[in-house]
């Protein structure tokens, strides 16, 4: 738990999204098994419309949904601890769930994760293009690489591709992906004229003629443009490669900072390089994972999470570590020092922890009683004032624009938040009281429903200059594309 300081006095608007994933235990091994958890009910819709409809009631932004393709079975080396503690096995697929909650909700926006290297862009574009027409352009869509050598193999790939190459992949992907979205159809293309029995112009209809090292699309895209052309991109990537293609493409960045320290140094850095791309680095929204354990009182709360505690999964915790890291802590002593391991990822992820508390020995107990519950984010403990005054606290210390929440219990975690936290944050004028209009990303950034001028994505929409200028960079011709 960390001491709060007096919240600052004009502290800026604090944004909010639920961060779950359509599987039993997602960022909290073993509490699962909590007499009050709902998790193991995530197979059903009600479970789901339940969850929007509490997030809306508490004016969350968005419901952001993790996915993995793959189990984690770096621990031991094998995936059955995993297994036995539902440490995000069994996993089910994420799209189907936003069309029942978008129908029970008006404002609520949905981050998808849906990995590009598991899938080619052509059905991909399509099945987002859907998913925005049927939330009325409610649709994100969180841009992963994917990390988990099971998945790779699950799909017939010998390896996971090297680090970087996937982001070189996911390069050429995007761009088949914002010709579909962004270039393929004009507007005005759709006429819907009963009188001359026209429902589309093919004159503004164009096939995008992709041609690249990955991946060739001749063809048109096969949906009318949705509210949104292109969903609100959304991206975690945490190495410098994936901040790099964050800054370039994504328009809310997700972190997962353990301490101030390195939330602000990642926040500066990300907001950096937004710039140097060309973009306002205002515009890049960004997100730190968080977890907070509320009660009417602090003494309540403290007393809630210490009943948490007892429920965490030790076996749990380590599936979870070892895959995010990719190194095997069956292989230390729970209470084993871990400073005087050299490996990279160990120095690493050490390193991170440290800047939470530079006095802490870190062992994998200490770790697994870290992520125990919520996952690598920070925890915060207390009543809605202490809580609200630690969230404004790191806002305007570390320029981060807001947090996905995690949950110890759900749909507890998110109840007590809407009741409790969201009305002290509104108290304060730091959070809003009423949804703006319009789609996701007309309510997150106050403009337009589509990508900005200034986007990358925004390039593609001339397909036949597009063209033009890459005939003459191929014959020699130096352009220079502006966006």
């Amino acid at each position: 738990m960390t001491t709060p300081a007096q919240p600052p006095r004009n502290s800026r608007e604090i944004r909010l999204n639920a961060f779950d994933m359509n599987c039993v235990g997602h960022q909290s091994p073993g509490l699962w098994a909590h007499p009050r958890d709902r998790s193991w009910q995530y197979k059903d819709l009600e479970y789901w419309t339940d969850l929007a409809k509490i997030l809306e009631r508490g004016k969350f932004d968005g419901l952001f949904i993790a996915d993995v393709l793959g189990i984690y079975d770096v621990y031991n080396g094998n995936g059955e601890a995993a297994i036995r503690q539902a440490a995000q096995v069994p996993v089910n697929d994420p799209l189907q769930l936003i069309p029942p909650m978008a129908l029970v909700t008006e404002h609520l926006g949905f981050g998808l994760t849906a990995s590009l290297s598991f899938e080619h862009p052509y059905p991909f574009a399509r099945r987002l293009s859907t998913l925005d027409h049927l939330t009325k352009g409610r649709a994100g869509w969180n841009i992963v690489t994917s990390y988990l050598e099971s998945g790779a193999k699950n799909i017939g790939q010998k390896s996971q591709t090297e680090h970087d190459a996937r982001y070189d992949f996911a390069e050429e992907y995007l761009e088949v992906c914002y010709k579909l979205w962004e270039g393929s159809w004009e507007e005005g293309a759709i006429l819907r004229d009963r009188e001359r029995r026209l429902f589309s112009d093919p004159s503004k209809i164009h096939e995008i003629r992709h041609v690249g090292k990955h991946f060739q699309v001749p063809g048109i895209h096969l949906c009318e443009p949705s509210p949104q052309r292109t969903p609100v991109l959304y991206q975690a990537g945490a190495s410098s490669r994936g901040k790099q293609f964050a800054a370039e493409h994504a328009e809310c960045v997700f972190v997962a900072a353990p301490s101030k320290v390195l939330l602000k140094k990642t926040v500066a850095d990300i907001r950096r390089r937004a710039a140097e791309a060309g973009r306002d680095p205002r515009k890049v929204l960004i997100f730190n994972l968080q977890t907070v354990i509320l009660g009417e009182t602090d003494a309540k709360a403290k007393a809630k999470f210490e009943e948490y505690k007892t429920w965490v999964s030790y076996e749990g915790a380590m599936a979870l570590i070892s895959g995010w890291t990719g190194i095997d802590f069956s292989q230390f002593k729970p209470d084993e020092p871990l400073k005087h391991v050299h490996t990279n990822a160990i120095q690493s992820a050490v390193e991170a922890f440290s800047t939470a508390d530079p006095n802490k020995v870190w062992t994998p107990n200490e770790l697994a009683d870290w992520v125990g519950i919520g996952g690598f984010g920070p925890l915060f403990v207390g009543s809605p004032e202490t809580v609200a005054d630690l969230l404004q606290e790191w806002v305007e210390e570390t320029d981060v624009d807001g947090f996905n929440l995690a949950y110890a219990l759900t749909h507890e975690t998110f109840i007590d938040a809407v009741q409790l936290l969201v009305p002290e944050l509104q108290k304060r004028g730091v959070y809003k009281t009423e949804y703006a209009s319009g789609t996701l990303r007309e309510k997150l950034f106050g403009e337009g429903a589509r990508l900005p001028e200034s986007h990358p994505g925004a390039g593609y929409r001339d397909l036949a200059t597009l063209r033009q200028q890459e005939k003459n960079v191929a014959s020699g011709q130096t352009v220079q594309r502006v966006y």
